[in-house]
This record gives structure tokens, sequence and C-alpha cells, in this order.
């Protein structure tokens, strides 16, 4: 089985069956009938792609219900540090960070369910990060943690000095004033 199942309720890693020879490599990156196997039924409706450069961080960020989204996740090129925060109160890893190292070379995906605070840093010179989405973007529904928040101990791998941060990235709230309506569902 291509998934790799974690301590996190509905928090899969997807490693694809990669075929390479002396042409290079081929993979089925998404395969809906893959993931119907594993009992994972997701209507993908809206495809991400951002560019970074090293030292850039983004997050961590989500969408409220009933606008919330479940993200696939990975690396076209380069290297990010892909980091989730289960927020559904009633988890058994709620407040829980979770990190993995997404490249193009290890061609990992994170699948990350509704209820998870995403972000990542960019590790190599430049990287590329693409991302399937279910629900499409709300700008109204939009929320976030602080990035740095001490409950959260979160190493990003990128010392703070070099790291690049949007202001509103800069100014979201602590994890314990977070915006939050996510319940877990086990």
């Amino acid at each position: 089985m291509p998934f790799v199942k974690t301590e996190f309720p509905g928090l899969l890693i997807f490693e694809p069956v990669v075929f390479e020879d002396s042409r290079g490599y081929f993979y089925e990156s998404y395969n809906v009938r893959t993931y119907e196997k594993e009992g994972v039924q997701i209507d993908f409706i809206q495809d991400n792609q951002a560019q970074s450069s090293y030292g850039v961080i983004r997050g961590l960020h989500y969408q409220l219900a009933p606008y919330a989204q479940t993200k696939l996740v990975r690396a076209l090129s380069g290297s990010i540090l892909d980091v989730v925060v289960d927020i559904r109160k009633g988890s058994p890893t709620y407040a829980k960070t979770f990190s993995i190292e997404l490249s193009a070379q290890n061609r990992k995906q994170l699948l990350v369910p509704k209820g998870f605070a995403h972000g990542y840093s960019v590790l190599s010179e430049t990287a590329e990060v693409f991302y399937k989405c279910d629900e499409f973007y709300n700008k109204e529904s939009e929320a976030g943690i602080w990035l740095s928040d001490p409950e959260l101990n979160i190493d990003w791998r990128v010392p703070m000095d070099k790291a690049i941060i949007s202001d509103k990235d800069k100014n979201q709230p602590s994890f314990k004033n977070c915006k939050n309506n996510f319940v877990f569902e086990g």
C-alpha cells in the first residue's frame, strides 16, 4: 500500500509507486481509485501552486468549517518541511504537531484532513509546492496560528534570522487564542 498512517487520525503519508528507467521516471501522483481502496473518498476541486525561496515560512493556515479544506500537499521541486497542528477539539492528538520533509526527490505527499492548521518552510534554494483542495478558498473563513507559538514549539529547520515571513503570518494569534470550530469525530 502506498499509504503510511501516522498517529494522527486521518493524517496520511502517500508514497507513490515510482517506475524508473534510463529515460527517467513515471508515477501516478494521484488516482482516485488508489485512495478509495484505502477508504479515503475526497472530491478535490481546486489545485494550488506556490514557488518560494530558502527561508520562506508559510503558515500556519486553515479555513474554518463549513469551508474547511482537506489538502494533498507535495513538492514539485526542491524541499520543504511540511508542518501540521491538530486543532480538532477532543482529538487524541489535539494541540500536537507533525512534520515531514516533502521533496521532489522523495516524492512523498501529505494528506491533511480538515481540522488541521498547515504550513511549511522552504529548506532548499527554491521550492515549488503543489496541493489539491476539496473546498474552494473562502477569505471570510480564513484563520491561522502564530508560527512561533511557544506552546507548539515548532522547529521549522530555518534559523529565525534567515526566515522570510509575511506580515499576515507574523500577526497571527497564539494557539490558545486562535479561532477554532473543529470537533474531532473519531
